[in-house]
């Protein structure tokens, strides 16, 4: 796999509480350069990078990082994040109802999140550092009956991050239209590559541009 297929699928990241506008530049600056999927960034700043980088793919987040926002305000935020000028949604799934049995609220989160982006791309994080085995392959079967494009293994802020072993639960276990995100805790070209390799289509990075510009 070349530097490029790889950089192809990255959603270069920077969500940090204290990241500033030179830091989203920059970010940006080295999307292009190195032709990331795209930047993800804080809600914030997405108007900002729309105008000043017109032709890059603009992720952002929505009930992060801990998901339990309630519904109404987790719409919208998509809807700001579509109107100023976001290509794609990284929502935080709302891990309180699903631990609490609330698997149609869960379901209709999403769905009412998904009409509101429409052709954008949907990723949904269950954060599996919290989740037993049936309440992944619940999330599963919960996301692919809500039509959303992805299914995101973590958010970064949690305990620990993706595993290998999470994606290919996922694999088994997902609708045929729902693709993989690995984020948090990938730290190396050979664990990118071992995701990839697993059946990820995306894998969320603060630190890839850093570590293959380094290496090529």
């Amino acid at each position: 796999m070349t530097d490029q297929e790889i950089l192809a699928r990255v959603d270069h990241t920077l969500l940090k509480a204290t990241a500033t506008w030179d830091e989203i530049a920059k970010l940006c600056d080295e999307a292009i350069r190195y032709k990331t999927a795209s930047v993800c960034i804080p809600p914030c700043y997405v108007t900002c990078v729309h105008e000043a980088f017109p032709d890059l793919a603009v992720c952002t987040v929505v009930g992060f990082p801990l998901g339990y926002s309630a519904t109404q305000s987790k719409v919208a935020e998509a809807e700001t994040a579509l109107a100023d000028g976001a290509s794609e949604i990284d929502m935080t799934v709302n891990i309180a109802w699903l631990k609490s049995g609330r698997f149609d609220s869960v379901e209709d989160e999403i769905s009412r999140i998904k009409k509101v982006a429409g052709d954008a791309i949907l990723k949904v994080i269950v954060e599996t550092c919290y989740l037993t085995e049936q309440e992944k392959i619940r999330m599963c079967e919960i996301i692919t009956n809500a039509g959303a494009d992805y299914i995101k293994t973590s958010t970064g802020f949690g305990v620990t991050g993706a595993t290998l072993e999470d994606v290919a639960l996922f694999r088994t276990c997902i609708g045929k239209k729902v693709k993989i995100k690995a984020a948090g805790g990938i730290k190396t070209k050979e664990a990118m590559i071992a995701f990839l390799e697993a059946g990820c289509s995306r894998i969320g990075s603060s630190s890839a541009v850093d570590l293959i510009s380094r290496q090529s």
